[in-house]
């Protein structure tokens, strides 16, 4: 039979499903400062976030550089790429400004303004154009290096200045190196913004690459100034001071411009430049210029003008072509290296991420592993800690047949790892407890068939010392041997309580059963009778209620319990008041006593055991009443709960529905044994039995409500003793049993009621008592259950009539009764003390 969950729906019930929620509580507050006190989860979370956060930091820094040198990579192409605007400013600007020296040139011997106002108009427009097409071209790199910004915007400056000059060129009201220097310092501005892309040290074929276009344009520079030297002088038709001096120097710094550029270019490159070198336009513009250089003592030859400017302007446009060739070459090295820079990049941050991707992946399906592994370990704890092993626990322990085969469900989990081997660990584990709990479960079992057999044996002989009793005293005729006869009774039918409370301890039923409804009222006598201070027990109210048969016995035992504490803890001078009453489907008992109480503690205590038995154990054998009273109410069905009154405690017991009967449901059994007692109402040794009074269990009862009896059953000062209009049994067995009146019966005879007419046979009940069917079907016997039926042969229903009666001895007995009543009624004391309870108490202690 398996434990746990239904196997029918496999649902957990929801007071199950409450305990299974229920964290578990540690022992100590939890502090996240604690690596021990985290969560499984925040541990593998944490183990699986640093390495990733550490891989994310280098990996970003990584990342970060390339992403940088891809970025400066990217700039430099992009500032390579701009050279071409640049060149087409300074040859648009070398155009105009060699242009605007030969028009100066005419002009200071008497030129015409409008025609070179006109002649220059043409080149400055182009010029414009060129500026115009560079700072779009320069928009993109307005984020660029702090250096090229600063270039760039001395260029625009010079530029400025440039502009500015052009309306003095016409009037000639400057001098020509005023104006020209203007020229040359924005020309000279280009040349550093086209030489200002740097790609770093450690890629020089990119600064070589650099070095080749700016040494060129350097080269075609210095040939545009010396073909506006040239020019100025064609037009002038002369030679200045000056000019001779700055030929020669511009001539050796091209060759010097020249010579740098052969040893950063390329063999293609200087293939092409020597191929442009040979060009018949080319030639004709070398030889025309070296015809103005000096030979010996004859002065430079002046050039034809317009023959010189053509050739030289042809000249320019080679060099422009060759200058645009390797601008080109640079321009698509530097994208090259860009790109495969930007494709490296891409291809690390590609790898980067994709490592991280599936290191998180294979981090995340291992750590979702351990986790959901944990937690199927931590459920199936959990569960068989708080549902599982208790429920089979509780199974065992209240078991009452043959020890049941618990199963024990198999490990969650199947890995093989060390949570898999910890879950079959917890499994054995639980195997194991399961097996020590049978083992006990058996063992219980045992000794509670040892305390039934010992319990059995004690009721029986108890039984037999009951009759013995009864036969005695039938034939005592001394008040004071019948006194101890009576005492003896009471003692042996005090041991027969105890016999019932081992049957409650081993969890068997009682034997003391009857089929009909039986009053509160004398139910109530019948608990009152069964303890040893009965005298100071006070029925105040009894309802009109009527309890089912089969329950009067365990109701008794309960009741008797109650009573039993409510007298050995109070004082011997006060009452244990008893009232009971009816309210809507339900009956409420409550017993009231003046005595010593309880702290709130020990009640709340009391209070949780009445609610919950407890399982037997050693405290409940030294507290059995309360250990008693808790298992009768739990299979009754009765609620007791303990609370403080006035001076002492108050004792509630509410009866459900199931337990009343109908008020007209009582019937009559067959006449009880007739043993009567008439109540001790002296004190010493001299006690007589006092008229109006009888004995329940072998002990006077207690006093009846409306007689309204004060303490110990004494009455008040010049009141004439009541007497009972019926008599009161004498154990409890005999209390749903009473004798009917009218017939004759002799009340104070030690022979008791007359036996019937005719003999009368013992019949056995019609219908047998029994505990239901076993699993075969078939019916459960109860020990003991049909004991009055069987032992009712071996006692005379009725002693036999003496008809030979010694005249001497009833006029003895009654004189000796006589005696007796006229000093109970002769005491005029109005308190007659109790003597204190002594020996060992079977209420234990206080409940």
């Amino acid at each position: 039979m398996a434990v746990g969950p239904d196997p029918a729906t496999g649902e957990v019930s929801n007071h199950r499903r409450r305990r299974f929620d229920v964290r578990v509580v540690p022992h100590r507050r939890r502090s996240p400062f604690r690596l021990r006190d985290w969560r499984m989860s925040t541990k593998l979370a944490t183990v699986l976030l640093v390495p990733s956060m550490a891989f994310l930091v280098l990996a970003g820094v990584q990342t970060s550089a390339l992403v940088g040198r891809t970025t400066a990579l990217n700039d430099f192409a992009r500032q390579v790429a701009i050279g071409r605007q640049i060149t087409a400013v300074v040859h648009q600007l070398q155009q105009e400004r060699d242009r605007s020296a030969g028009e100066l040139g005419e002009l200071r011997v008497g030129g015409d303004r409008e025609a070179s106002a006109a002649a220059l108009k043409p080149l400055q427009s182009a010029t414009d154009r060129a500026i115009v097409d560079l700072r779009r071209a320069a928009v993109p790199l307005a984020d660029a290096d702090a250096s090229w910004r600063v270039a760039y915007s001395e260029v625009l400056e010079a530029y400025d200045q440039v502009v500015d000059i052009r309306p003095a060129i016409p009037p000639a009201v400057l001098s020509n190196d005023t104006i020209l220097s203007n020229y040359h310092r924005a020309v000279d501005a280009l040349l550093d913004l086209l030489a200002e892309p740097t790609p770093g040290q450690e890629r020089p074929a990119l600064s070589d690459a650099v070095l080749r276009y700016v040494q060129l344009a350097r080269v075609k520079e210095l040939s545009s100034r010396v073909r506006g030297q040239l020019y100025a002088a064609s037009r002038a038709g002369r030679y200045g001071t000056e000019d001779r001096v700055r030929l020669t120097d511009l001539r050796a710094q091209q060759l010097t411009a020249l010579g740098a550029f052969r040893v950063a270019a390329t063999t293609e490159q200087i293939r092409r430049y020597d191929q442009t070198s040979v060009e018949p336009m080319f030639v004709v513009a070398t030889r025309l210029e070296e015809r103005s250089l000096p030979s010996g003592d004859s002065p430079p030859e002046v050039l034809p003008s317009e023959q010189w400017w053509s050739a030289s302007q042809q000249r320019q446009e080679l060099l422009r072509q060759v200058e645009a060739g390797v601008l080109d070459d640079a321009v698509r090295q530097a994208d090259d290296v860009s790109s495969g820079q930007l494709r490296t990049t891409l291809l690390v941050v590609g790898g980067i991420v994709a490592v991280l991707l599936g290191a998180l992946v294979i981090s995340l399906l291992v750590g979702r592993s351990v986790a959901r592994s944990m937690r199927l370990l931590r459920s199936q704890a959990l569960r068989i800690a708080q549902v599982e092993l208790p429920d089979a626990l509780d199974r065992l322990r209240t078991v009452t047949g043959g020890v049941p085969d618990i199963e024990v469900a198999p490990a969650v989990v199947r890995s093989l790892d060390e949570i898999g081997e910890l879950a079959e660990a917890f499994v054995a584990v639980h195997r194991s407890a399961v097996t020590v709990a049978v083992e006990q479960a058996l063992m219980r079992r045992n000794v509670n068939a040892m305390f039934v057999n010992l319990a059995r044996r004690s009721q029986v002989l108890v039984e037999r010392q009951l009759e013995l009793l009864d036969d005695l005293e039938r034939e005592e005729g001394d008040p004071d041997q019948l006194e101890n006869l009576f005492k003896l009774d009471h003692l042996a039918a005090r041991m027969r309580r105890n016999d019932e409370s081992l049957l409650v301890l081993a969890g068997t039923d009682s034997t003391r059963r009857w089929n009909r409804p039986v009053g509160l009222g004398a139910v109530l006598l019948a608990a009152a009778a069964e303890i040893e201070q009965y005298q100071r027990v006070r029925l105040e109210s009894v309802g009109d209620v009527y309890v089912v048969g089969h329950a009067v016995g365990e109701l008794v035992h309960m009741l008797a319990e109650l009573l039993e504490n409510a007298t050995a803890f109070s004082r011997p001078d006060t009452v244990v008041a008893v009232t009971a009453w009816v309210e809507v489907g339900s009956a409420l008992v409550e017993i009231a006593d003046r005595g010593l109480g309880m702290s709130p503690a020990a009640l709340a205590g009391a209070n949780a055991t009445l609610a919950s038995p407890p399982a037997a154990d050693v405290a409940a054998v030294e507290r059995m009443g309360l250990f008693v009273v808790s298992h009768l109410a739990a299979r009754l069905g009765v609620r007791v709960r303990l609370g403080g009154g006035q001076d002492g405690l108050v004792a509630q017991l509410v009866l459900p529905a199931a337990l009343l009967a109908p008020a007209g449901a009582m019937e009559l059994d067959a006449p009880a044994p007739a043993r009567m007692l008439a109540a001790s109402a002296a004190r010493g040794k001299g006690a007589q039995r006092v008229p109006g009074a009888t004995r329940a269990t072998g002990a006077p009862g207690p006093a009846v409500a409306p007689l309204d009896l004060p303490v110990a059953g004494r009455r008040p000062p010049g009141a004439a003793v009541p007497r009972q209009a019926r008599p009161v049994p004498v154990r409890a067995e005999d209390v749903p049993a009473p004798t009917p009146s009218g017939n004759g019966d002799g009340w104070w005879s030690r022979q008791g009621p007359r036996a019937p007419a005719g003999p009368m046979p013992v019949v056995p009940p019609a219908t047998p008592v029994t505990a239901g069917t076993n699993e075969r079907g078939l019916p459960v016997r109860v020990p003991m259950a049909q004991l009055s039926a069987v032992t009712r042969p071996a006692r005379p229903e009725a002693a036999p009539a003496r008809d030979d009666l010694d005249p001497e001895a009833v006029g003895g007995m009654l004189s000796r009764l006589y005696s007796g009543v006229r000093r109970a009624e002769a005491e005029d004391t109005t308190e007659i003390s109790v003597p204190p309870s002594g020996g060992h108490d079977e209420g234990g202690r206080r409940q």
